[in-house]
């Protein structure tokens, strides 16, 4: 597993930004180039890089074929906190990508389990996910992963923990009681299928989780650890994200990758 840390969050986000671009351009135009992404504070450094450089001719997804993370259940699409909203304003909207090509989970739909079995199986009908980009909660948790999710899930209905809860309830004015309490979430299994995986981290509240993931051993209570089993797996952070960890652990990673920043 990479690390690669940036000194802050606009050189990560840029850095992982054009390191996807350049995976996107070098794909074979007769493969579609399938990524999944995620939602939330995380990736919106990348959203708008990706937004600039397609503005720039640099960078095209009309071969491109996207699977989103995860989706409240119970809110529309055009909830303004809806995940499938999120997407739309803050990347999908911007860009050349047929909208026919963008999957999105249903949080509305009538039978849950049915959604999240199609889910996998249009996954697998693209070829799986070439490409996966995600963020990490503050309790080591990817997508709606909580702690203590079998690290081999696969896309399903999760309840949110009072951490996840707090954590977005700040996009709900603050009211928990606008918050939903359950999700439908891609599983450990379904990302760890990818080829290649992409967590951007950042922040100091981000620390304490990137130490366990990074220097300790593989545990569900900290789910983003699983990448420690994967052939392709890249962690980018800012230095914020890094107080926790070992001075010879940064310097270590810092060394390896002090040619490619």
């Amino acid at each position: 597993m990479r690390l690669v840390i940036h000194s802050d969050y606009e050189k990560a986000s840029r850095w992982a930004a054009r390191y996807i671009a350049g995976k996107i351009n070098a794909q074979n135009k007769n493969k579609p180039f399938v990524l999944g992404l995620p939602t939330g504070s995380s990736p919106l450094g990348i959203y708008k890089e990706f937004v600039k450089m397609h503005k720039e001719g640099k960078l095209s997804f009309k071969n491109v074929r996207t699977f989103n993370m995860d989706e409240y259940i119970g809110l529309p699409p055009s909830h303004p906190q809806s995940y499938h909203y999120f997407m739309m304003e803050n990347l999908f909207n911007h860009i050349d990508i047929d909208k026919k090509h963008v999957h999105m989970l249903d949080g509305m739909a009538k039978d849950l389990d049915t959604e999240c079995r199609l889910y996998e199986e249009k996954i697998t009908a693209e070829g799986g996910i070439d490409f996966f980009l995600g963020g990490m909660g503050g309790d080591g948790h990817i997508a709606f992963n909580e702690p203590g999710s079998s690290l081999v899930s696969r896309t399903r209905m999760k309840t949110l923990t009072m951490e996840s809860r707090l954590a977005n309830a700040r996009f709900f004015e603050g009211n928990l009681d606008k918050m939903p309490t359950t999700a439908l979430t891609v599983g450990v299994g379904t990302v760890m299928d990818s080829r290649e995986i992409m967590l951007i981290v950042s922040g100091r509240a981000k620390s304490r989780a990137l130490k366990a993931v990074i220097e300790e051993g593989i545990n569900h209570m900290w789910t983003v650890s699983c990448l420690q089993m994967h052939p392709k797996a890249v962690i980018v952070c800012d230095d914020e994200a890094t107080e926790e960890l070992k001075v010879g652990t940064v310097n270590y990673f810092k060394d390896l990758e002090k040619d490619n920043l």
